[in-house]
């Protein structure tokens, strides 16, 4: 796999651009998606990135872990073993949150399976035939219950809804324009969009984000957006910040044409 960096250009990406503190360098990664497969080769990219690394390091991971591609449980076992090459915060997506509430109510899998629940569920060993045409959610939900590790679920559960950190915010979706950030919403930190994306304010601080899936990262005065739609796309997307630069690592490049989720 031949990795490839650039660094944002475009009016946008110009603007002053706003630090994290000195001596520290964060890799941000977009939206996973069940793609284990992406997961390790970003993985390898970073740790090639790091042959010239400062004395303190981190990864943040956007959340939506789980759900569309056909690695979900691979992708949590890695994660929840803290099986990566420098530390690392997980945030929560609303895919996370997704799994974790059909496993309090069975009756929500009429809406998981098409949002790439059933990719999951898959994963995890389950017949998926009933499911699929919307039947048999008691049965399932106790199946995944039965199949899924502890340590699943005790990662999912002590996933953070936002991380802040210099001059950056980081969530999956976005925040609420109007509310302090420290007083968000997390429905808004997990779902929102337009009223988001569409804003041209000041969040206070530059907003990290992913949950609404585009061809490249987002560079805009506000908030960058990394969701390069890894499942469908191939190309998973690492945000590099260190000190007043910016500059990104991903797996590949995408090749359209490909479907955009809607959720």
């Amino acid at each position: 796999m031949n990795f490839w960096v650039f660094a944002p250009n475009g009016k946008d990406a110009a603007a002053s651009v706003s630090g994290v503190p000195i001596g520290s360098r964060l890799y941000v990664v977009g939206d996973v998606h069940g793609r284990l497969d992406l997961l390790y080769e970003i993985e390898k990219a970073i740790e090639q990135d790091l042959r010239t690394a400062p004395s303190s390091v981190l990864t943040i991971f956007l959340g939506d872990y789980v759900d569309r591609g056909f690695q979900s449980a691979g992708v949590l076992e890695k994660l929840s073993s803290r099986q990566f090459c420098t530390d690392f915060v997980a945030l929560r997506g609303n895919h996370e949150q997704y799994l974790l509430d059909f496993l309090s109510d069975a009756s929500l899998l009429q809406w998981w399976r098409k949002c790439g629940g059933l990719e999951t569920l898959h994963s995890y060993g389950l017949d998926i035939r009933k499911a699929a045409r919307g039947e048999a959610c008691e049965a399932a939900r106790s199946e995944l219950m039965e199949r899924i590790p502890a340590k699943h679920l005790d990662f999912l559960s002590t996933t953070l809804f936002s991380f802040v950190l210099g001059e950056y915010f980081f969530c999956h979706a976005g925040v609420r324009p109007g509310v302090p950030l420290e007083r968000q919403a997390p429905n808004d930190l997990l779902t929102i969009r337009d009223d988001f994306l569409q804003f041209s304010g000041s969040f206070g601080r530059i907003v990290v984000h992913g949950h609404s899936p585009i061809l490249k990262p987002d560079v805009k005065l506000n908030r960058i957006n990394i969701d390069t739609c890894a499942h469908a796309s191939g190309v998973l997307t690492a945000l590099v910040l260190e000190a007043d630069s910016r500059r990104f690592l991903s797996t590949g490049h995408a090749k359209p044409p490909f479907r955009m989720p809607a959720d």
